[in-house]
């Protein structure tokens, strides 16, 4: 692929760290020299100086995040839902709007190139395949883009093709997963930063794997088939490969058009989103930890599907119970026993160290949301409270646990939280979010209509309403 290309992705690690190094280092000095100009200037003037390159930076870090793909976009992707340390306050937004685009937006790969990998991965040419295959990317994600098809039975199905070259690409971002980090600035500050890094490439390079995604896929539509909110898209395994991967085709309004419903639909959908992402865990012991509204649709019949299998998690039994053990803890005000189990789940390597009473205050702020007996409205208020008690130097939780430690078993855990919290901040979704995760964590009656018929649901394939996940004793 020539790199004079602009469509091609560059994939030596040099260049890459370069592109991404002198976003930052160019941004960082122009950034310097308008606050230095700012001087001579009035208020008026030095703030839209400011903001103007506030803006080109954002933009021009859209734009190379954009061309590298790979695991460069991917964490670019998660940091238009999480604040970003370098942004001063009142640039934020500014910033997460444009970094938001990097969800959806992504620049497509013309079609000679994608069909080169449809030739590699299938024996028959498409023609033969296909009724029907669209030249035009419906959709671009960060590792693969979409195109719309029809089967020769009248199936309309979404294949998604893998960008050649991706593979060598993310393989040099991966040896760059420090530079990133600290770009985006996507994770605690207390993070185990190798043991974060290996984390990540172990699920990015995941990605990678449209067979294992596949399965993925495969397992969630089991756990969902004919559930009455959530649709999963079946796969057609016999055309998926390693670098292509085909599923049914799914029509449905994007987010954008979510936002603008009225508010009850809003909140409809927000608890459906945290039924699904909070509720495999409990109802499947699996995850999926890329928790952005790019991949959630809502069909005419008022379903809610959600796509894209690429980040997922398992979890086992015994971790689930250390979770709620350390919600038990907080729901019965018991700072020592918080403390006790966080030490226990790995977050904290010396718990001596750590006030209890104010660990407990942290983790109020970050999940208090679905921790308070009563209507919680997540707002953008709420959101940047969550985020900044985390990732801000000025907080007193960051300096609490800057010594302290992220385990990477919790990182897409927490990463699936916070994904979910900017969510339901941008739909302005109220509902006793307390009550909900008290059905799964203490087998409670189904505290809403949708609840409801969820159990009934689960009931009829044979799951009963019980505690299934004993809390230890203390």
């Amino acid at each position: 692929m020539a790199h004079g290309d602009d469509s091609s992705i560059p994939k030596g690690r040099i260049r890459r760290t370069a592109q991404v190094g002198s976003v930052v280092g160019t941004q960082g000095a122009r950034y310097a020299g308008t606050r230095a100009a700012n001087l001579a200037r009035s208020p008026e003037e030095a703030a839209d100086a400011l903001e103007r390159r506030h803006l080109e930076a954002a933009e021009r870090m859209v734009a190379t995040l954009g061309r590298m793909k790979g695991a460069a976009m991917k964490i670019g992707q998660l940091a238009s839902f999480i604040d970003t340390e370098f942004l001063p306050p009142e640039y934020r937004e500014l910033y997460q709007e444009q970094l938001a685009q990097l969800r959806t937006q992504a620049p497509t790969m013309p079609w000679k190139q994608v069909r080169k990998v449809l030739d590699e991965e299938w024996e028959e040419p498409c023609e033969e395949l296909f009724e029907h295959f669209e030249h035009e990317a419906a959709a671009a994600a960060s590792i693969g883009q979409v195109h719309r098809a029809m089967l020769p039975d009248g199936r309309a199905v979404a294949v998604k093709i893998q960008y050649p070259g991706v593979a060598d690409a993310i393989a040099a971002d991966m040896q760059n997963a420090g530079l990133i980090l600290r770009m985006a600035k996507a994770l605690a500050p207390g993070l185990d930063a190798k043991a974060a890094a290996d984390e990540l490439k172990e699920r990015v390079m995941e990605e990678l794997d449209y067979e294992l995604e596949a399965q993925n896929q495969r397992s969630f539509a089991r756990g969902y088939r004919d559930h009455p909110f959530i649709h999963v898209p079946d796969v057609v395994t016999r055309l998926s490969t390693q670098r292509v991967l085909v599923s049914e085709w799914v029509d449905g309004a994007g987010f954008e058009e979510v936002k603008q419903l009225p508010q009850e639909q809003r909140n409809r959908f927000g608890e459906i989103v945290f039924r699904f992402c909070f509720g495999s865990i409990f109802h499947l012991q699996h995850f999926n930890a890329d928790a952005h509204p790019g991949n959630y649709l809502l069909m005419p019949d008022g379903k809610v599907a959600f796509l894209d299998f690429g980040m997922t998690k398992h979890l086992d039994k015994d971790q689930i119970e250390l979770e709620i053990t350390a919600l038990e803890a907080i729901f019965d005000g018991e700072p020592e026993r918080l403390r006790v189990a966080l030490h226990d789940l790995g977050f904290l390597n010396n718990p001596k160290k750590i006030d209890a009473e104010q660990l407990m205050e942290h983790v109020k702020v970050v999940g208090g949301w679905y921790m308070e007996d009563r209507e919680v409205t997540v707002d953008s208020r709420r959101v940047m409270d969550a985020i900044a008690a985390v990732s801000d130097p000025r907080s007193e939780f960051y300096r609490l646990m800057r010594r302290e430690n992220l385990p990477a078993n919790e990182l897409m855990g927490r990463r699936m939280e916070s994904g979910v919290l900017a969510v339901l901040g941008q739909l302005e979704a109220t509902r006793n979010w307390f009550r909900i995760g008290r059905e799964w964590w203490f087998a409670d009656r189904p505290a809403t209509p949708l609840g409801e018929q969820e159990w009934a649901y689960f009931e009829s394939r044979g799951e009963k309403r019980v505690r299934k996940f004993a809390a230890r004793a203390t």
